[in-house]
């Protein structure tokens, strides 16, 4: 095959990987419901993964701050291996099961795991769910097989059946793709149902460098219906928080005010309006 033919194949293969992940929706917005639940009650939510599973754990919990103005302990990744299996691979760290049962010791009753593993096999990522299962947290697999050690081990199960991959036993290909996708759907969905979302925009972002910060003025001017010199004057005052600057202006309030509107509202920007 010339690189034309290898390009438009592994590009099939992964048009047959997102085409997975949408008939297991089903099991993703189970999933999101419980741990919407999860987190309203004050749990946190934790992914545990190895290899390229933890990777794409660890990036999908790395954006959920200033994506959605979340503290950063509440979405973690655990990976096997540590901080250095994020850079190049740590042979046989996913093997231990022992350092999953360690990696996942501070979650509690209250809290969400979420178990990826493509095989289902991962000693790592099957006893860390396991033994969060034993102290009461909600557990969720992400596999490709169905019948796998960590679909057993795990209250729910999220089974994307990628299939064969084009290189054979690569899971970095079809079901990374996978992974990835689920990982967006449950984190975004989740967000959403908190209210760290109105229509599609992301009221919460965290005005961390000068794209963000203009993107929060964008906000404010839209939703708030002012210019921006007032829209800059209103995210001073709210200390850059795109939904206190709108609630703000669109009841009246100072910061104050207006952030005791939106915890009254659970979050939701839409019923302060």
């Amino acid at each position: 095959m010339d690189s034309e033919a290898i390009v438009a194949l592994l590009a099939r293969e992964q048009c047959a990987a997102a085409s997975a992940v949408e008939r297991a929706t089903p099991a993703i917005a189970r999933a999101v419901d419980a741990i919407v639940a999860r987190l309203r009650a004050g749990g946190r939510l934790h992914y545990v993964g190895a290899g390229t599973s933890g990777r794409i754990a660890t990036l999908d919990a790395a954006e959920c701050p200033p994506t959605f103005g979340t503290p950063p302990s509440l979405v973690v990744a655990h990976v096997a291996g540590g901080d250095e299996a994020l850079v190049r691979a740590v042979e046989g760290a996913e093997d231990d099961g022992e350092r999953g049962v360690q990696a996942i010791r501070d979650a509690g009753a209250g809290d969400a795991v979420v178990g990826i593993s493509a095989s289902g096999g991962a000693p790592y990522v099957v006893r860390a769910v396991a033994a969060a299962r034993e102290r009461g947290a909600l557990t969720i697999a992400l596999t490709s097989v169905a019948a796998s050690a960590l679909a057993a081990a795990a209250e729910l199960a999220i089974v994307v059946d990628t299939g064969a991959e084009p290189i054979a036993g690569s899971t970095r290909l079809k079901a990374g793709t996978a992974a990835k996708l689920v990982l967006n759907a449950l984190s975004t969905a989740t967000m959403v149902r908190l209210g760290r979302v109105h229509d599609n925009v992301m009221v919460d972002v965290v005005a961390s460098n000068a794209k963000l910060r203009a993107r929060a003025m964008r906000l404010v001017c839209e939703l708030a219906l002012v210019d921006e010199p007032a829209a800059h004057e209103l995210l001073e005052a709210s200390g850059g928080s795109v939904k206190v600057a709108v609630a703000m202006h669109r009841r009246g309030v100072d910061a104050a005010r207006a952030r005791e509107l939106l915890a009254q509202s659970g979050g939701f920007l839409r019923p302060v309006l």
